[in-house]
C-alpha cells in the first residue's frame, strides 16, 4: 500500500528538519599522501618505506578546476573532515528529498482548475496584436 499524501508531507518535514540540523559543509575530499624525497641516503629511499608523510590535501573544484590545500594534521584535519563529511550528508539527504517530493507531486490530486487552464491559454494563443509588425511589410 502506497503511503498517503498527508504521511509523505510529514516525511518531508523530518527530512527538511535533518537538512537544517547539518550544520557546516564543504565540498570536496581530503586524500593522505606520501612521498619520496630523493636523497639516497634518506629512510624513505628504501623500497620498504612508504615515503614521508602522509601529508594531507583537501580538494575541490571551483568553475571546473580543481583546487587543493594542504590541511594541518590535528584539529584542523578533524574540522575539515567533518565539514566534508557533512556535505556529503547534504548531498545523500538532498537527494532522499528531491525524491520524495517527486512522490508527493504524483500523489497530489489535480486540482478541478488545472483543467480549465489549458483552454485559457489557447484561447490567449488565437488572439493577436492588433498592429501588425513593421517586420512582417515588405521591406523596400
Amino acid at each position: 500500500m502506497d503511503p498517503s499524501l498527508a504521511d509523505l508531507e510529514e516525511q518531508r518535514g523530518q527530512l527538511y528538519g535533518e537538512l537544517a540540523g547539518i550544520g557546516d559543509f564543504r565540498r570536496g575530499s581530503i586524500t593522505a599522501t606520501y612521498r619520496r624525497c630523493g636523497k639516497p641516503n634518506c629512510a624513505c629511499a628504501h623500497p620498504d618505506h612508504p615515503g614521508h608523510g602522509p601529508r594531507h590535501l583537501w580538494t575541490h573544484s571551483v568553475a571546473g578546476r580543481t583546487e587543493g590545500r594542504q590541511v594541518a594534521a590535528g584539529p584542523e584535519l578533524e574540522k575539515v573532515s567533518r565539514e566534508v563529511a557533512g556535505y556529503r550528508r547534504f548531498v545523500a539527504l538532498s537527494q532522499r528529498i528531491v525524491a520524495l517530493n517527486e512522490a508527493i507531486c504524483e500523489a497530489r490530486p489535480v486540482s478541478p482548475l488545472a483543467d480549465a487552464l489549458p483552454a485559457i491559454e489557447a484561447e490567449a494563443e488565437k488572439g493577436g496584436s492588433w498592429r501588425t509588425s513593421e517586420r512582417s511589410s515588405p521591406r523596400s
